[in-house]
């Protein structure tokens, strides 16, 4: 005899996320699998200086490669300038020493107080796409905040901010190219977000993923066809030509990713692509 309507739903549902889950749950058993490596207090500086180096090699090439084939260089946000050796290794030579000196003793306190605890279940998809945007979108939010603060108040602003605009022009390894206050702030939002929504381990490694790739796009200095705000509709997200504009002007632009915030308060300037 058939079950009730109710219960055929029940089990509908409950077999969707078994599935949303399985999906996912191949990939969580492979993470797990290097459980001593991501115990380990080195594994935080490890994941993310090797993500931040991977994302920003594409671009890297890009530069070297657009110099020399006129059909990269139509990309190029300002295609008057390009970045040098001599100014891509002292950033590079910046952020190992930041990651070695000042987020690795960061990392490590926060591995001794709070220690890592790996669930066996994998979270279900669409809880992972929901809670990652929900990171996101919190990221972009305090961000702005600190960003328009650095601006608006001339102390702050040449105390900790004006590093990272040396570069008027900005290419992907400029991305961590600034102070040591500016680095820890916007460290700490990144890693407070998914502990304050509660979010599964495997959410917050894939929202550090997604937000150093973000963060490294917005400073390529390039507007390729499958950039993130030509793939988001209405003009809600910015991306690089967007912050492009913003290390150009200074003045404008203040949210890395998102655009709403910067239209709410005044501060939205049109990106060179419009």
């Amino acid at each position: 005899m058939n079950g009730s309507l109710p219960d055929r739903v029940l089990l509908s549902y409950a077999m969707a996320g078994q599935r949303d889950r399985l999906c996912l749950q191949s990939l969580w058993d492979f993470v797990t699998a290097k459980e001593p490596l991501i115990k380990s207090p080195f594994f935080p500086v490890l994941f993310s200086f090797t993500a931040y180096v991977a994302f920003c090699l594409p671009y890297i090439a890009l530069d070297f490669l657009s110099t020399r084939l006129p059909n990269l260089r139509k990309y190029k946000i300002q295609p008057q300038s390009y970045p040098t050796l001599g100014m891509m290794v002292p950033c590079i030579i910046q952020s190992m020493y930041h990651h070695v000196v000042l987020i690795f003793p960061v990392t490590f306190l926060h591995w001794y107080c709070r220690p890592v605890n790996l669930p066996v279940i994998a979270p279900e998809l669409p809880k992972v796409l929901l809670e990652v945007t929900a990171c996101l979108l919190l990221f972009d939010f305090e961000y702005f905040l600190w960003h328009l603060l650095h601006h608006k108040v001339p102390w702050l602003y040449k105390t900790f901010h004006k590093v990272h605009h040396k570069h008027v022009s900005t290419f992907a390894l400029t991305t961590q190219y600034s102070s040591v206050w500016e680095l820890l702030s916007l460290g700490f939002f990144a890693a407070i977000n998914p502990v304050l929504l509660g979010c599964h381990p495997l959410t917050e490694m894939i929202f550090f993923l997604v937000n150093i790739w973000l963060s490294v796009e917005d400073h390529s200095g390039y507007d390729l066809p499958w950039s993130t705000h030509r793939l988001v509709p209405f003009g809600l997200y910015g991306g690089a030509p967007h912050h492009d504009l913003h290390h150009l002007k200074f003045k404008s632009n203040y949210a890395p990713y998102f655009t709403h915030w910067d239209k709410l308060f005044g501060t939205f300037t049109e990106s060179h692509s419009n």
